[in-house]
């Protein structure tokens, strides 16, 4: 017979193992000595130590599966159970049983894990749908769109929740992509009618821009020109493929028109500054004649610098009213000499003007005459009344005297 302390060998060949329910029996041996059958089965026995130690390695380390460890488990509590070994098997069961807790701990960590992710990712798709439910009501249809094609990735970057609502969000989220869609579509639809209606109405402004590049009626076209610009700016634009081609003609034939104005007001203004030097030139000659000493010779000379002014083509718009008036001066002194001259040598103006300085001096001396004879009577107050009608008189004779003297007299 051969024992150790966890199991023994009896007469028979029978091999025992020592448990905490007492002896169990592990098999039968006759191949051998007791001690070659003590050591196969504590050979066993190390196996199963080795295959416990494993396991519990792999459900620390990895991301063995609940499921899959606790078969793994099962199987070696099995041969625990069937005791075909000889050891510490009550160790081995109290090993295995912490490593069913551990595995329970485990699926309930994971379970609390999935629950968590299940939580964030309904939490991330329901923030999902919200944003693209406000981008479907957006007109800002680039920025809008391309966020909404974002979303897109990012919710196939999230984990699947429960079918039913994994579906509702889904179907929410698919609505607001396809309602932006729909109304992009449409602006886009109708912008395209007014892009149309647009080139329509350039083409027509471009056809008569063309028609009027020719021309020579410099004022009236000018005109037009501006107001084909207006109605230019209120058409809109039309297709980016005719928008450029449209205004590189019309801008084309404002430009033809433009510079061959510009040429001939250059001419223009070229020929205007040369005339402004001859008037100037001519305002100086005239303004010699003032003050005006021989009026005869003066309105001769007045006529000659006349008609070579009147040769002389315009001068620039902003020089005319200067020159002019000093034109103008020249011609009113003469007009002033004339009317002089004029009052000075009409014989009956002179007659009329002797004829009332006369009788203001017979009224003067007989108002005289009657006031020293009131005096000498001793008349004052009829004096006095006199005398202020004499003063009156005589203020009246004062004038009449300075226009005689008008007429050389």
């Amino acid at each position: 017979m051969s024992s150790d302390p966890w199991g023994r060998v009896d007469e028979t060949g029978t091999v025992y193992v020592r448990t905490a329910d007492g002896e169990q029996v592990v098999g039968s041996w006759q191949a051998g000595t007791p001690d070659e059958a003590l050591a196969y089965f504590e050979r066993k026995y190390e196996g199963l130590v080795v295959e416990i130690g494993l396991l519990e390695k792999r459900v620390k380390t990895t991301d063995l599966s609940s499921k899959d460890a606790q078969v793994a488990i099962d199987h070696i509590r099995e041969q625990v159970d069937a005791h075909h070994a000889v050891g510490d098997l009550d160790a081995l069961k109290t090993r295995l049983d912490k490593l069913v807790e551990t595995v329970d701990a485990r699926r309930e960590e994971r379970k609390a894990q999935r629950a968590k992710q299940s939580d964030e990712a309904r939490n991330s798709k329901e923030s999902l749908v919200v944003e693209a439910e406000e981008l479907a009501r957006s007109d800002q249809w680039r920025a809008a769109g391309e966020r909404l094609r974002a979303l897109v990735d990012t919710w196939k970057g999230l984990p699947r929740l429960d079918r039913k609502s994994d579906d509702e969000l889904w179907h929410r989220f698919s609505h607001a992509r396809s309602a932006f869609s729909k109304r992009r579509k449409a602006h886009f639809a109708s912008l395209d009618a007014q892009r149309e209606e647009a080139r329509k109405a350039k083409e027509k402004l471009v056809a008569e821009a063309e028609s009027l590049s020719g021309s020579t009626d410099w004022g009236p076209t000018a005109a037009r020109y501006r107001d084909l610009m207006t109605d230019w700016k209120a058409a809109g634009r039309a297709q980016r493929e005719h928008e450029d081609d449209l205004w590189n003609r019309f801008r084309g034939a404002q430009d033809v028109f433009f510079a061959a104005r510009g040429s001939v007001f250059a001419e223009r203004d070229a020929e205007q500054s040369e005339n402004l030097k001859l008037k100037e030139e001519l305002v100086e000659e005239a303004e010699k004649l003032v003050p005006v000493q021989d009026l005869k010779a003066a309105r001769a000379a007045f006529r000659s610098i006349n008609e070579r002014w009147e040769a002389i083509g315009h001068v620039p718009r902003d020089a005319r009213p200067k020159v002019e008036g000093r034109m103008h001066a020249v011609e009113r002194a003469l007009q002033d000499s004339e009317e002089t001259e004029w009052r000075r040598t009409n014989p009956e103006a002179r007659a009329r003007a002797e004829g009332l300085t006369g009788q203001l001096q017979a009224a003067v001396d007989k108002l005289q005459g009657q006031i020293e004879t009131a005096r000498s009577a001793g008349n004052n107050a009829k004096a006095d009344k006199l005398q202020r009608e004499l003063d009156g008189r005589q203020a009246l004779l004062e004038q009449a005297l300075k226009g005689l003297q008008e007429f050389g007299g």
